[in-house]
């Protein structure tokens, strides 16, 4: 529906009032009285002239002032979409087990059970040992690689391995790392394989001096 056209008004407080003495009125010469105009024929397909606009035919009606016109809505800040973490980024927790060589495996295997005691699913948990294969391992080998290895892809038990062999092992929430002798420089060579497969948590068990030489860092 259109806008009504509003007449100018000048208000008081900005020209003051207006003063006219009927000696000046009587003084003018009065104008014709103009008469009525036709009202605009409305365009097709268009609404008519509102009965104000028709009295004031041949004038395009002013667009309403900016308090009157209706209040567009400003549109708010776009959220920004939430970036999904990056798994490469999250630097897994290191825990050290001093023991020596011979003891590696067995605090291994107490670590293992310490973490099913709190919790923690067979699944999640890959045990790598440096020296001699954990005696699961050895019995799982007997066999054969099939087997061996299908458990590992099962994944629904703890996996032992052998550090030779942790670049085929795929990670797990839980790492942990028997440094129980083997050739020179096989914990390593191996250890920082293990740290890169270790979701949370690589529990290493062994000469505290050699894990932080090798790991450049005090755990």
């Amino acid at each position: 529906m259109p806008l009504t056209p509003e007449e100018p008004q000048i208000h008081e407080s900005a020209q003051g009032p207006r003063v006219t003495s009927a000696a000046s009125r009587t003084a003018q010469t009065p104008r014709p009285v103009p008469g009525p105009r036709p009202a605009a024929v409305p365009r097709p397909g268009r609404p008519g002239p509102s009965p104000a606009a028709a009295s004031r035919a041949g004038v395009a009606p002013r667009p309403a002032p900016p308090a009157q016109r209706a209040p567009q809505a400003t549109p708010g800040p776009v959220p920004a979409t939430p970036t999904a973490p990056s798994v490469s980024a999250a630097v897994p927790q290191i825990q050290l087990i001093p023991a020596s060589a011979e003891g590696a495996l067995d605090a291994a295997e107490e670590a293992v059970d310490l973490l099913l005691d709190t919790g923690r699913a067979p699944g999640d948990i890959l045990v790598l040992t440096a020296g001699d294969p954990h005696p699961w391992a050895a019995h799982e080998l007997s066999f054969g690689e099939a087997a061996y290895w299908a458990l590992h892809d099962a994944g629904d038990d703890v996996f032992y391995a052998d550090a030779a062999q942790v670049k085929r092992a795929a990670g797990r929430p839980v790492v942990v790392f028997a440094a129980n002798g083997g050739p020179a420089g096989a914990t390593a060579a191996a250890l920082p394989a293990a740290l890169a497969r270790a979701g949370a948590l690589l529990i290493v068990c062994g000469d505290p001096q050699q894990i932080n030489s090798v790991l450049g860092t005090g755990v």
